[in-house]
């Protein structure tokens, strides 16, 4: 085992065992037998090596969802893709509260996979006509609400003892942002579209299956302006008075 592996075993072990999510670089140095200056030489300094750890303890997560097959249910796919991001953080709960920690200078690789993934996973749900909000916008929201109730649950876990708090959030969260898939069959206004109708999520809708699918009919300055046109009808804003 080389030098880099050693540093990350010995970290990642400290880490599982700590009482809070933070090791010592001179714990670490210890526990692998080298010294301090080969763990800054290999990961530049405290925060690259926590960094390094993190991406290595969720790297098996990581891996799992990028296995994942999709279904024919882009939505129930992301509520499933909730209920494991809650299942991980909860079962590491140091290398997930590390993961998301302000003191992490150096962010790290994981997080924006997971939230490409993510973001992949609402592309096809607009793609479907089942999203109501242009696909970024609802990852930035489902991701905001899946870390913030799983960092509450492992922080404040007095305050949050019922398991069942994160799947009520979880519907909450996606039902907003989301319609029936039968919901164009209806005459009336689709469920979940909110203020504005059907023409958010019908623009949503084919913002994503033009991003799948490039129109071939129009230059690239057109299908870049005809994004630009769908994004702002899908995502209307504020009223104004």
């Amino acid at each position: 085992m080389d030098a880099r592996e050693k540093i990350l075993d010995a970290a990642a072990e400290l880490l599982a065992r700590a009482s809070a999510a933070d090791v010592s670089t001179r714990a670490v140095c210890e526990a692998a037998g080298v010294g301090a200056p080969m763990l800054y030489r290999l990961f530049g300094d405290k925060a690259g090596l926590l960094a390094a750890v993190v991406d290595r303890g969720f790297e098996q997560y990581l891996a799992s969802k990028r296995a994942a097959l999709p279904s024919a249910d882009p939505v129930a796919d992301l509520r499933r893709g909730w209920d494991n991001h809650m299942r991980f953080a909860l079962e590491h709960p140091n290398h997930y509260r590390l993961m998301y920690s302000p003191e992490l200078t150096t962010p790290p690789a994981a997080a924006k996979e997971a939230h490409a993934l993510l973001h992949g996973v609402l592309e096809r749900c607009a793609a479907a006509g089942l999203l109501t909000v242009p696909p970024e916008a609802a990852t930035r929201v489902v991701m905001a609400a899946n870390v913030g109730a799983a960092l509450s649950m492992l922080t404040r876990p007095e305050q949050y003892p019922d398991i069942r708090f994160a799947a009520r959030l979880r519907d909450s969260v996606i039902d907003s942002l989301t319609r029936p898939a039968d919901a164009e069959a209806d005459a009336g206004e689709p469920h979940g579209t909110g203020r504005g109708g059907a023409v958010p999520a019908a623009a949503a809708t084919l913002a994503a299956r033009l991003r799948a699918e490039p129109p071939q009919r129009l230059t690239t300055v057109e299908a870049a302006l005809l994004q630009q046109w769908l994004e702002t009808l899908a995502d209307p804003g504020e009223p104004t008075d």
